[in-house]
């Protein structure tokens, strides 16, 4: 058996080396969403995504994949330079990950460092609420609509605006327009559709070189206005119900004020089930609407020329809950926030269809992109190349994949401008585990135990339940291996 295995090792080294040393080097798309949870006809979604499942058929597609924290700049941070938020000491959305790493690589510079012309179009990096837009070194030309405001993504079109599909009833506040809308406009109306127009503008000029090329998509985060076919694709009473009870048992600091959607706490109302409805509608729709986006730019990549040498990645930056467990939007440790699609083509590498269950990361598509493209290993990463599940999926690379959030969610915002505490969390093969530690001493002051029989819907915190007990202990080895008790200054 070991021989075999040895043997196995030299042939998966052989399949990544006929990729990367081809006469031309593998060219990568990079898709970005944002704010999309596992919510892809491909992963057993009501939700119609036909272009994303299309690219699922002929990819690996990772059943257990996981952020490093659920807000967008962390996230973003975190797996465009393969270091975890506490390496990068970014938890918020406010500070540039260049102001405490300015010389960290990312993926897209150790590409253009490596002979690539890397382009992006979108929201890669994050946006509006940093000094800085987005991260000019890493790219060969300017970046295009990456640097933005969700609010201001309101419906452009030249001459009369048709009039609304139907009117907003949320009564939710969201930038200029209420928190849903649906138009009769086109879409390139919305960033999104312009992205996609861009995006294949920029795949055809530089389809002749090797070239990194990310395409960030806005949606389907909030405000939910996809154009009106994209609502028109679902009868809202056929649409999964809401579950929206918190699970027994679990500790306050578990959950946060949802005022990304809800708006300010004091002016805060429980959307009624009708209002809740409507904006679980506009979610789906906004994903139809990001995944005509994608497909445009795929159907592009196969006009190319260049498809049959071009590795596919498709990824969200974190997950979503839509009401689930009272919570709107993200920001928490839950498994419907911490969980994300994670597809992978790689011509010659993967096979058509196949799933995987292993464990994997945001943060470990940086060395999983290099061994791909036989690129050197950038130093400091702190993911594991997938290539080895890629050629195998019944192959694990990690036992473990962790999450974290601070509380106050956006503890920026405070006075203090420092965490209270901070919620960690590992996702083991058989359950999540997580313990909220204070953040001046590290001391656990609550903690959660949710069995994988009980996700996504996290029902029960099985934390003093003796039957759980050895997933409980195998659990917190994980967690103190990533996460060791220790104070903040």
């Amino acid at each position: 058996m070991r021989y075999l295995a040895i043997a196995l090792t030299f042939v998966s080294f052989l399949g990544v080396c006929s990729l990367a040393n081809e006469s031309k080097k593998p060219n990568v798309l990079f898709i970005m969403a944002d704010d999309l949870r596992t919510e892809l006809g491909s992963y057993g979604s009501a939700a119609k995504t036909p272009n994303l499942d299309r690219l699922a058929k002929r990819s690996m597609q990772f059943d257990r994949a996981y952020c490093q924290q659920a807000v967008c700049n962390p996230s973003r941070s975190s797996l465009l330079t393969g270091r975890r938020p506490d390496t990068l000491r970014i938890w918020n959305n406010g500070i540039h990950f260049r102001e405490p790493n300015p010389d960290v690589i990312t993926i897209p510079l150790w590409f253009k460092q490596h002979g690539y012309d890397t382009r992006c179009t979108g929201k890669i990096f994050h946006n509006w609420h940093t000094k800085v837009e987005g991260d000019p070194t890493s790219w060969s030309a300017p970046e295009f609509l990456h640097f933005a405001n969700h609010g201001k993504d309101i419906a452009k079109v030249t001459g009369p605006m048709p009039p609304n599909f139907a009117k907003t009833t949320s009564g939710f506040g969201y930038g200029e327009v209420g928190i849903c809308e649906c138009r009769d406009v086109p879409d390139e109306a919305y960033y999104d559709g312009r992205v996609a127009a861009e995006a294949i503008r920029v795949l055809n000029e530089v389809k002749d070189r090797p070239f990194f090329l990310a395409v960030g998509f806005w949606k389907p985060h909030a405000q939910f206005n996809a154009p009106k076919r994209y609502w028109d694709m679902y009868d809202r009473n056929q649409l999964p119900k809401l579950t929206s009870q918190r699970p027994d048992g679990a500790p306050a600091v578990a959950f946060h004020e949802s005022t990304e959607v809800l708006g300010p706490v004091a002016r805060q109302k429980v959307p009624s089930a009708e209002q809740a409805a409507e904006m679980r509608h506009g979610y789906f729709a906004n994903i139809s609407y990001m995944d005509a986006q994608v497909g445009k730019v795929l159907d592009a990549l196969e006009k190319s020329g260049v498809a049959d040498n071009t590795i596919v990645t498709f990824i969200s930056d974190h997950g979503y809950h839509i009401g689930e467990h009272t919570l709107w939007g993200k920001t928490s440790n839950f498994e419907l926030d911490a969980r994300v699609p994670m597809i992978v083509h790689a011509p010659g590498i993967t096979h058509k269809g196949q799933q995987t269950s292993s464990l994997a990361e945001l943060v470990d598509l940086f060395p999983t992109l290099v061994e791909l493209c036989g690129l050197p290993t950038s130093p400091g990463l702190e993911g594991t190349s997938l290539v080895p599940v890629l050629r195998d999926p019944s192959v694990s690379v990690k036992q473990a994949a962790f999450t974290q959030h601070p509380r106050p969610a956006y503890y920026d915002r405070t006075p203090s401008k420092q965490p209270e505490s901070m919620g960690v969390s590992v996702r083991t093969s058989n359950a999540r585990y997580t313990e909220w530690r204070d953040w001046k001493s590290g001391e656990t002051i609550a903690r959660e135990l949710y069995s994988e029989a009980d996700e996504p819907a996290e029902t029960r915190n099985l934390i003093d339940d003796a039957s759980a007990a050895s997933i409980l202990l195998e659990a917190e080895v994980q967690l103190r291996r990533q996460f060791p008790k220790v104070a903040n200054p």
